[in-house]
């Protein structure tokens, strides 16, 4: 009867989970019709846009830490709470800036969702199979959340108004405010000492400066403002981690960074999320500008990626009860390379196909690495610090994503305008600077246009395969952790023995 509750338990969280990751992106596709109705400008969509994201990855890491202090169930309440009535409110919006002020405050709520659903899924399995399922379950919804949250915004925005992108979140959190009490179980440290308001503003500030100067570095013409931002978040990132060290009952235990397999996949967390944003943003471009495709049918177009990890993830668990987890994530890994590799194909009659396939192919080898490494982040630690732990799984991720947006996204920009020899910034540009030219070199100037994104694809496919390989080589080199560690790892050090 207890693992029925579990196991029932699992899927109630699962809906905060998959709902956080869609809200993260279904916005994309809603930002136009939106941004019209209610006057919004550049500016103010840019941060209608980006206000929730921010909120989340700057707050993750409290609020993660938080839930091991006031209960982790308590605070999963309280968060689901405030997101369904604050969705409600960024849904009948009458301004910009209501919808702004409306994004960032259910970018707090989300903040409290993730790391607690983690943190709680490993208090409710003991056993370490099925701990391993439901964290592989946990990650489909996590990460194949974000791939699909275009596809359902597609599909609201074609029978709906925007509001619904987010109205479609409330029902969910109200299944989640009633049976989340009588299925899942309450837990908080004993020993989790006072929360340190120093710590939690440090962290804060660093996160918020340090992602918006990431992502502004793709926007905007002038480096100046970006780049200060991300050296003045560098700084406050360096006081933070400075206290923490010094800390007896520190917001982050960095302390874990000293267990090898621990640390290993906070790293491929990273750069696996590098690789994986950086691709999807610019083969999203190529299937809009170059194939001609529309955002809703890029989107459904876009859906394997989701469907790789959703695939990868749920396999993971009897993967590794056949092999070494190392050799499990080292395999996916290299799986994802080849999948990269694919779009160096694209380009004439086969290229819809080969993008595909290699998102999906690129999609897939990374779940192991979400389930399995995700399991043994939250593993490494005492239960007391689960929720901890999960933050800092989480602020991996959304700092991976940001940076494959922000690096592969210049570097791809840097492609296409050498391939144009400067003549455009854009695809979009050359299609307007053509309007003015005869239709002869208009033709040219789209085609010459349309190869050199096409490049730029290959390039970021190239870098890619870079990234994957490069991760595989360092997770099958990961060492045993150190003695003091061995105890909270028994299926990742029995696997690897």
């Amino acid at each position: 009867m207890r693992v029925t509750r579990a196991w029932l338990g699992l899927w109630v969280l699962m809906l905060p989970t998959l709902l956080v990751a869609m809200d993260m992106t279904a916005l994309l596709l809603a930002l136009p019709q939106l941004s019209a109705d209610l006057g919004a400008t550049g500016v103010q969509q840019l941060w209608i846009s980006d206000s929730y994201g921010l909120m989340v990855a700057g707050l993750v890491i409290t609020m993660g830490t938080l839930g091991d202090r006031i209960g982790r169930r308590r605070l999963l309440m309280i968060g689901a709470a405030a997101f369904a009535v604050l969705s409600v409110v960024a849904a009948f919006a009458a301004g910009p800036l209501m919808l702004i002020v409306a994004r960032a405050l259910l970018g707090v709520a989300g903040a409290t969702l993730a790391p607690s659903t983690l943190a709680l899924i490993t208090n409710m399995f003991r056993d370490e199979r099925q701990r391993g399922q439901a964290i592989a379950i946990w990650a489909t919804c996590q990460f194949a959340g974000g791939a699909l949250g275009p596809v359902l915004a597609g599909f609201l925005l074609q029978y709906f108004w925007w509001g619904s992108v987010f109205l479609v979140a409330v029902p969910a959190m109200a299944l989640l405010l009633l049976a989340g009490p009588r299925l899942v179980p309450e837990y908080r440290s004993e020993q989790a000492g006072r929360l340190d308001l120093t710590s939690v503003g440090l962290s804060l500030v660093a996160v918020l400066l340090m992602v918006y100067g990431i992502k502004q570095l793709t926007v905007e013409s002038v480096t100046l403002l970006p780049a200060s931002a991300l050296a003045v978040g560098a700084a406050i990132g360096w006081l933070f981690v400075r206290r923490q060290l010094r800390l007896e009952t520190p917001l982050l235990d960095l302390r874990l960074l000293r267990n090898r397999p621990f640390t290993a996949v906070l790293v491929a967390l990273v750069f696996a999320g590098i690789a994986m944003a950086g691709t999807g943003l610019v083969v999203t471009q190529y299937l809009q500008s170059v194939l001609g495709y529309s955002p809703v049918a890029s989107a459904m177009l876009f859906a394997p990626m989701g469907l790789g990890v959703a695939v990868g993830t749920m396999a993971a668990p009897a993967l590794a009860r056949r092999m070494k987890q190392p050799t499990v994530i080292a395999g996916g890994l290299a799986g994802s390379a080849l999948g990269s590799l694919l779009l160096l194909g694209v380009g004439g009659a086969r290229s819809l196909p080969l993008v595909m396939t290699g998102i999906a192919v690129l999609a897939l080898g990374t779940g192991p690495l979400f389930a399995l490494g995700t399991g043994l982040v939250v593993g490494s630690v005492p239960p007391e610090r689960a929720g901890s732990a999960a933050s800092m799984s989480e602020t991996g991720n959304y700092f991976g994503g940001s940076l494959g947006f922000a690096l592969l996204g210049v570097v791809a920009a840097v492609v296409y305008r050498s391939g144009v020899d400067g003549t455009s910034d854009s695809l979009a540009g050359a299609a307007a600077a053509g309007q003015h030219l005869p239709a002869g070199q208009a033709a040219e100037l789209l085609r010459t246009a349309r190869e050199a994104f096409t490049t730029s694809l290959h390039v970021t496919g190239v870098i890619a395969a870079v990234i994957f390989t490069g991760l595989a080589v360092l997770v099958l080199a990961m060492r045993p952790a150190p003695r003091a560690f061995s105890a909270a790892l028994p299926d990742y050090e029995a696997a690897d023995s």
